[in-house]
């Protein structure tokens, strides 16, 4: 009996440890003979591992104290106090499992987060800083293909991006501090496409920068920072594009690179 074909769905069941035992083991023998599915496994699980690393601190972080509140059980009777434990911890258990099934699944773990972060008294993200650093831990640590465009084809790039979205777009010059152009890819925004240009340093830390047209309006124009897990992020609104700036760097040294991408756009 042939075996069936390895789908895409069958990929991302594999890296999510989904298929039955005898599917995964016909997907592990056929992955073996397709270098390049193989592959496309090693990424998922790169990007996997890398949202981990990204989310995991959250769980980490205390609870609030007015989720403390809901988990507490009413007063009861005297003699129904036995229940109050069991009950205080399932309150707790239903509190935890909301946040995990927040936390994975897509947009609606990221509107979970800002709450969460709004509930502790932390000034709520900003959605640019946030689609920016999600794109970073997505892209960022991947070997294979962590562009579109390499920087070797630059100015196919920059028309390439330029004309999906509308207006010029192009990179800043990075090399005197360090940080070289790999090159960009086009993702989509909420409402249109969205560049991300990626940067590596001799030591082969990554860097990106995300650049937006969907804050058209936004009159907010100070230069922020915000923190997304391991991930930090500069930020800032320039005529019509939002600029955000991701690494897992230290906060100085990503100001250092970010005054600098700033001060480029500025001169144009």
């Amino acid at each position: 009996m042939s075996k069936l074909p390895v789908s895409e769905s069958d990929l991302h069941a594999y890296v999510d440890a989904a298929l039955p035992e005898v599917r995964r083991a016909e997907v592990e023998s056929q992955l073996a003979a397709q270098p390049e599915a193989a592959q496309r496994v090693r990424d998922y699980q790169a990007q996997a591992q890398a949202l981990r690393a990204l989310f995991n601190p959250v769980l980490d972080e205390p609870l609030p104290e007015n989720l403390r509140a809901l988990a507490s059980p009413p007063r009861m009777p005297p003699l129904e106090r036995l229940r109050r434990p069991l009950l205080a911890r399932w309150s707790l258990q239903r509190i935890a499992a909301g946040f995990l099934i927040a936390l994975f699944s897509g947009a609606a773990g990221w509107l979970a987060h800002s709450q969460y972060q709004s509930a502790r008294g932390v000034a709520r993200i900003s959605p640019l800083a946030r689609q920016a650093a999600v794109a970073h831990v997505v892209f960022s640590p991947d070997v294979r293909r962590p562009v579109e465009v390499s920087a070797e084809n630059e100015d196919q790039l920059v028309a390439w991006l330029s004309k999906r979205m509308g207006t010029p777009v192009r990179p800043p010059r990075l090399g005197a501090l360090g940080y070289e152009l790999i090159g960009g890819r086009l993702l989509p925004g909420n409402i249109g496409p969205v560049a991300q240009f990626m940067y590596q340093d001799a030591s082969g830390q990554r860097l990106t920068l995300y650049v937006s047209t969907e804050n058209v309006g936004n009159q907010e124009t100070a230069f922020r920072f915000a923190q997304e897990g391991q991930v930090n992020v500069f930020y800032w609104i320039d005529g019509k594009f939002g600029y955000a700036l991701s690494a897992s760097i230290d906060k100085g040294e990503l100001a250092r690179v970010a005054t600098a991408v700033y001060e480029q756009i500025e001169g144009k």
